[in-house]
């Protein structure tokens, strides 16, 4: 009998995990597609490129004396040759429908071509060579960030629940209203305050100019760079992410289970551990993991504010001059990065919670 229902809640998570799975799957193959379609503008950005690919050639071709010395006629149809050529090196002689399912596959197979304009560093236009550069810098700002708030707030919001009604806890909803303004909004302020008046830290940028040699002192100038972005970010958001725990560990609390434990004796700190905060971890950390992936795309604006070359700013120069396979590889990068963390959530639930195990 027991290996009886050992096999049945085995088979109800292999069928949780496979129909999450799949569901997953369909919203990213969706998700990139409507990112096609929206980064080319529906084709338009077709246009766009034909019309260059003519510029460059007429361009070429007027500098060449032989093609001024031939009729009319003739010219046209040289220049017309070439320019097809070229449309077809570029792929643009089919119609974008049909494109845009081949632009589709290679990025779901992660081929992700070239730009169009942007380079990296180095001069490469391989959209990988590009994106790889550009994501070390904002994993360490908007990680670093993401973690402190997660364990700062984590820490705020038990020590107001326990002490409910205290200072404390009217200080912490009394500005709860701060964090209605983005982190970019307090980043200019601190500019204006550090950079500008006070002249203690740098304005922006990532590192000194020109860049120290020894791994320490660079290292040290980073850190420098960062503190306003933090600061700005941690201004922002630690305020409703400790009302929020704190509104959530209250309701917990209250739980008929926790005044029994409180009723048998249990030690407070035992409570808050056991009873309190370990229910409210799944959530909890998905709302963490979750909410890290998406800053890597959400903190265009504020890599904008102190000039730090990430993602965000790699999204902005890539919208402002339609580099349209920069933005879907992106895109999709940041779409294989969220659907992998939704589906490995649902794998630590499918073992950890009991109410899938029985209900599939």
């Amino acid at each position: 009998m027991l290996k009886y229902h050992r096999s049945r809640e085995i088979k109800r998570i292999i069928r949780f995990i496979g129909i999450r799975t799949l569901i997953v799957v369909i919203s990213l193959i969706i998700a990139i597609y409507l990112t096609i379609i929206v980064a080319n503008i529906g084709g338009h950005i077709d246009k766009i490129m034909e019309s260059e690919v003519k510029l460059r050639v007429y361009a070429r071709l007027r500098n060449d004396p032989t093609w001024k010395a031939l009729p009319a006629e003739e010219r046209e149809r040289i220049a017309q040759s070439q320019i097809q050529q070229e449309l077809k090196r570029l792929g643009l002689t089919q119609p974008f429908i049909i494109r845009s399912f081949k632009y589709l596959q290679d990025a779901l197979t992660l081929n992700l071509g070239r730009a169009l304009y942007i380079t990296s560093g180095g001069g490469s236009k391989r959209i990988w060579d590009i994106i790889l550069e550009r994501l070390p810098p904002t994993v360490l700002l908007f990680t670093t960030a993401n973690v402190l708030i997660f364990f700062v707030e984590i820490f705020i919001g038990l020590a107001a629940s326990r002490k409910y009604g205290s200072k404390l806890d009217k200080a912490i909803v009394g500005f709860a209203w701060l964090s209605s303004m983005p982190g970019w909004f307090y980043g200019i302020f601190l500019i204006l305050i550090f950079a500008a008046w006070l002249r203690v830290l740098p304005y922006g940028g990532m590192v000194d100019a020109p860049p120290p040699e020894e791994p320490h002192l660079y290292a040290l100038s980073v850190l420098k760079h960062m503190v306003l972005p933090l600061a700005s970010w941690l201004i922002a958001y630690i305020p409703i992410g400790a009302y929020s725990r704190r509104t959530f560990f209250l309701l917990f609390s209250m739980e008929d289970y926790v005044d029994y434990a409180r009723a048998r004796g249990v030690p407070p700190r035992i409570i808050e551990r056991r009873y309190i905060l370990r229910p409210t971890l799944p959530p909890i950390i998905t709302s963490f993991v979750l909410t890290l992936i998406v800053s890597w795309m959400g903190a265009m604006v504020t890599e904008r504010v102190f000039s730090w070359p990430g993602l965000g700013t790699l999204m902005r120069e890539a919208i402002g001059i339609n580099d349209a396979p920069v933005i879907i590889g992106v895109i999709t990068i940041y779409a294989y990065l969220l659907a992998i963390s939704v589906i490995a959530l649902d794998i630590v639930y499918a073992i950890i919670d009991p109410r899938i195990r029985v209900g599939g």
